[in-house]
C-alpha cells in the first residue's frame, strides 16, 4: 500500500470485537478463591452464573463502561485524538443503547444493527479487582456471539488505515469468521491489519490457528509476555520476540511495568514503561494498543508509539476500570519527546 494511498484514508482504526458492559468492582482475594474462579484471567459464564456473582456482590459499589478488549483500545485511539469506527453485537436492551451512546460520547462511531431481546441479552463482563491490582474477568457474552460476517460493514473498514481484531472473537464460531471476515475485506482494500492475542487461555486453546491467522493476514500483533511465552514454548522475552519476529514484521510484546519490547523487521528494541503504583490493571493492555495504534497511524516510530501506549496503560493502571477520561491528547507530545 502506498503512502498517498493511507493518507487517503479518513479513519484510522477500524476496531471488531465482542461488545461488552464492563461491570466493575473491587474484592477481597477471598471472593475468588470462594467461587473457584481462575484468577487473573477470563472465564466464560452464563447469566445464572454472573448473576449469582452479582447478587453477592449487592452491597458493593459497582461502576459500568462500555467495553469489550478490542472497544476499549478504540476509545484510547479516539482520546489520544484519532478517529476510530468499533463493531460490536449488541441487543436492544437498555445495556445495549447504554453501550452504543457511551461509545458515541467518546467519539467512536458505532453504527451495528441490535439483536433482538428474544435473541438474548447485551454481553457483560464481570470484572473483579483484587487488592493487588489483578483483575479477574467472569464474561457473560450473551449476543455478542451473534456478531457475523455480514456485520462487518465495508465501506468504513475499506477507508480505515488499520483494522483491530480481538483474539476472544476466537471463543465462537461466528465470531471467528466475522474476524476473518475483516481481515480478508482488510487485504481486498488495501487496509493493514493488526490483531491482539486478548487472554493467554486463548492462546493455549487456538496457538495454532492464531500462528496461521499471524502468517497470512497480519501486519502488526500485540501480546502480553505471559501471551508470548506461552505461544512460543520459550521462557526468554527476546527469545520470543525474536521468534514472532519471524512470523509478522512488527510486533508489540507488553511485560507490566517493564513497558515492552518492540520487533520491527526482525529487530527488538526495549521501550521503558512508567513506574506508577497500580490499582487496578483490567484495560492495560487494551490502552496501550491503543496508544500504538494512534501513534503508528500519525508518523510516529514503532518506538515512540510504544511510549504513547506505555504512558496511557500506566495512566490506566491507577484508576479503577478500562479507561481514562477524556481526551488525552494535549499530553502526547510531552510523552513521545521526553
Amino acid at each position: 500500500m502506498t503512502e498517498n494511498i493511507e493518507n487517503s484514508k479518513s479513519i484510522d482504526v477500524f476496531g471488531v470485537g465482542n461488545a461488552l458492559v464492563d461491570i466493575l468492582a473491587f474484592v477481597k482475594d477471598d471472593f475468588i478463591k470462594k467461587h473457584d474462579i481462575q484468577r487473573g484471567g477470563m472465564t466464560l459464564v452464563d447469566a445464572q452464573q454472573q448473576g449469582a456473582l452479582l447478587h453477592e456482590l449487592e452491597n458493593t459499589k459497582l461502576k459500568l463502561r462500555s467495553g469489550g478488549s478490542a472497544a476499549n483500545t478504540i476509545i484510547a485511539i479516539a482520546q489520544s485524538g484519532g478517529t476510530a469506527f468499533y463493531t460490536g453485537k449488541v441487543a436492544g436492551d437498555t445495556n445495549g443503547e447504554f453501550y452504543r451512546q457511551d461509545l458515541l460520547e467518546v467519539g467512536v462511531e458505532f453504527d451495528v444493527t441490535p439483536a433482538a431481546v428474544s435473541q438474548g441479552p447485551t454481553g457483560t463482563c464481570l470484572v473483579l479487582t483484587t487488592p493487588d491490582a489483578e483483575r479477574t474477568m467472569c464474561t457473560n457474552l450473551g449476543v455478542s456471539i451473534g456478531l457475523t460476517p455480514s456485520d462487518i460493514n465495508v465501506k468504513p473498514l475499506s477507508g480505515s488505515k488499520y483494522s483491530y481484531s480481538e483474539g476472544y472473537l476466537w471463543s465462537g464460531p461466528d465470531t471467528r469468521a466475522a474476524c476473518i471476515e475483516t481481515m480478508e475485506q482488510s487485504k481486498r482494500h488495501g487496509v493493514r491489519v493488526s490483531f491482539t492475542f486478548s487472554d493467554k487461555f486463548l492462546v493455549d486453546s487456538f496457538a495454532e490457528d492464531f500462528r496461521k491467522l499471524i502468517t497470512d493476514y497480519c501486519d502488526l500483533v500485540f501480546c502480553n509476555a505471559e501471551e508470548a511465552r506461552s505461544f512460543c514454548g520459550m521462557e526468554s522475552l527476546e527469545d520470543c520476540a525474536a521468534k514472532i519476529g519471524e512470523l509478522v514484521t512488527t510486533a508489540f510484546i507488553t511485560d507490566g511495568p517493564n513497558g515492552c519490547l518492540v520487533v520491527e523487521n526482525k529487530q527488538v528494541t526495549h521501550v521503558a514503561g512508567f513506574p506508577v503504583k497500580a490499582l487496578d490493571t483490567v484495560g492495560a493492555g487494551d490502552a496501550f494498543a491503543g496508544g500504538v495504534l494512534f501513534g503508528i497511524t500519525h508518523g510516529y516510530t514503532a518506538a515512540q508509539a510504544a511510549r504513547w501506549g506505555n504512558y496511557l496503560a500506566s495512566e490506566v493502571v491507577q484508576i479503577q476500570g478500562p479507561r481514562l477520561e477524556g481526551s488525552q491528547a494535549d499530553k502526547l507530545q510531552e510523552i513521545i519527546d521526553s
